[in-house]
């Protein structure tokens, strides 16, 4: 009797097939997309070191001792995570300090919120004490946990189109790889060559034989 394939395994290789197809474009897309957040929030920062700093006292979280190096800092920690992620070096690293990076602020907002504190988040330039009724705290969270999801891809599927990782390591990934090629990798002629004790193309061993 001869296996056929059921309706549910022809689904599942054939939405494997199209991750493998579209993951790295996918990827390239958040790549790209989160280096975009980061060039333009660091350069708005680094245009004004001052008010950067500025708009990190304003979250009333660090000691005055730190308020400065950490404002001037950041902006130019931004610009690096951005031009990481155009060059597709350590893509996996980098997302994930984007991601630690991004819980910081959402952390940051939150607190501010939760504790009455009227500011700008400065995200993207400016920041510090507003208006009780300029806070847009709820639109600042979403739109980092918005970004906190280009991260994660890029955990999850580090490997994406026109990346530095994919010309220094070119081996794929297990769930870049087609199946044809796992399939041919157990039923090598030369794996298998005299071992007895072994089903040819499995690493199962040998039933009794049914004569």
């Amino acid at each position: 009797m001869t296996a056929t394939a059921t309706p549910n395994g022809t689904a599942s290789a054939g939405s494997l097939t199209s991750l493998r197809k579209v993951a790295p474009w996918i990827g390239l897309a958040a790549r790209l997309g989160l280096a975009f957040v980061w060039a333009f929030a660091g350069w708005e920062k680094a245009l004004d070191p001052d008010q950067a700093a500025y708009a990190v006292r304003g979250y009333d979280v660090l000691p005055d001792g730190l308020v400065e190096p950490v404002g001037y800092a950041l902006p130019y920690l931004e610009l690096g995570l951005a031009l990481l992620l155009v060059v597709g070096i350590g893509t996996r690293l980098v997302a994930s300090l984007s991601a630690l990076l991004l819980l910081v602020f959402i952390a940051g907002i939150a607190q501010a919120w939760a504790r009455g504190l009227a500011i700008d988040c400065g995200c993207f330039g400016g920041g510090g004490p507003v208006e009780p009724d300029k806070t847009a705290y709820l639109e600042e969270i979403l739109r980092d946990c918005g970004f906190m999801l280009l991260a994660i891809w890029l955990i999850l599927f580090p490997r994406t189109r026109l990346s530095a990782d994919a010309w220094l390591f070119p081996e794929e990934p297990p769930y870049l790889r087609d199946q044809d090629d796992e399939d041919e990798r157990w039923t090598d002629e030369d794996e298998y060559r005299g071992d007895a004790n072994r089903n040819p193309g499995t690493r199962e061993p040998k039933g009794p034989e049914i004569t």
